[in-house]
């Protein structure tokens, strides 16, 4: 199974890691500690070198947190409000918590934008406020490929230990990658099927 999940990462190149790694920063499918992960594998069996699959998952993550940024740059702080009051079912969160956000991020400036590239959640939408902020274009990429590249690092490293291992992993990698990304899916739904507003 994990054999087969490989070829599909590998049979989508660069640019498909590109790609997984933007939507995965959109509007989640996979979350990146898989992609990059089986990523690190395939640099262990050959399919992919080390630096372009970091490139190539760092500019897909910096391209898909660009798309909040640039929404946020957009509708500003208070624009946001009737696109959350009324898809707040499908966000999971309703005003209170950009609110909440958008302090944070106003009181702890770029190094929010830095720090939360390693937190599993907010990592993403930690882009809206910094463009509702108004933070410098240049600087927001500065500080969220820096955090990117790091995360994604540490991704194809732990990705490449495993696939020095495939042999032994390869009974149970696969099928837990699926439980995984299944699990993540299925944690989403359950929000949204149990979201209200407080």
């Amino acid at each position: 199974m994990t054999e087969l999940i490989l070829r599909i990462v590998a049979r989508g190149g660069y640019p498909g890691i590109f790609l997984l790694m933007m939507l995965e920063n959109i509007v989640p499918p996979i979350p990146s500690e898989v992609i990059m992960g089986l990523g690190g594998m395939g640099v262990t069996r050959g399919h992919f070198g080390f630096w372009p699959l970091l490139a190539a998952g760092t500019a897909g993550t910096v391209a898909g947190n660009w798309f909040w940024y640039a929404m946020g740059r957009r509708w500003g702080y208070l624009g946001l409000k009737p696109f959350v009051d009324r898809h707040g079912r499908w966000l999971t969160m309703e005003w209170a918590d950009v609110e909440r956000l958008h302090r944070f991020f106003r009181d702890r400036g770029q190094w929010v934008v830095f720090v939360f590239r390693f937190l599993p959640t907010g990592r993403t939408m930690v882009s809206l406020p910094a463009g509702m902020a108004g933070m410098p274009p240049g600087r927001f990429l500065i500080w969220t490929a820096a955090g990117s590249a790091i995360w994604n690092a540490a991704l194809i490293w732990a990705g490449m230990a495993l696939g020095r291992r495939f042999g032994e992993l390869d009974r149970w990698v696969g099928p837990a990658g699926l439980v995984l990304i299944a699990g993540g899916l299925g944690w989403y739904a359950w929000r949204v099927a149990t979201w209200h507003k407080r």
